[in-house]
């Protein structure tokens, strides 16, 4: 599956537009890492667990997003974009979406 942040491929053709392809996630922090972090947050610095946490989280939502084309029985994925929103105190929402296409 090509996933792409562009409107086009090169040396492809768009022959077909399916659909929106979406995935997303929720997470929410956990004490363990609040503990850590907090301690990172008075020495200064990357707070290296929400760094690892976004960047599973982000992982899980384009996974689920390609799962989503190749349902629709896409061959790419075009202008995929990446949103983030609070859904409660401690926990956000990432969502990935971009446009499923067939390619000659």
């Amino acid at each position: 599956m090509i996933v792409t942040t562009t409107e086009k491929i090169p040396n492809k053709e768009i022959i077909e537009i399916l659909g929106v392809a979406r995935g997303s996630t929720v997470r929410a922090r956990n004490i363990g890492r609040d503990i850590f972090a907090g301690l990172n947050s008075i020495v200064g610095g990357e707070i290296e667990e929400y760094t690892q946490l976004q960047a599973q989280s982000r992982e899980q939502a384009m996974s689920r997003m390609v799962q989503d084309a190749e349902k629709l029985g896409a061959d790419a994925i075009v202008n995929v974009r990446m949103t983030t929103s609070m859904v409660m105190q401690g926990a956000s929402e990432i969502m990935v979406y971009g446009t499923a296409v067939k390619l000659a």
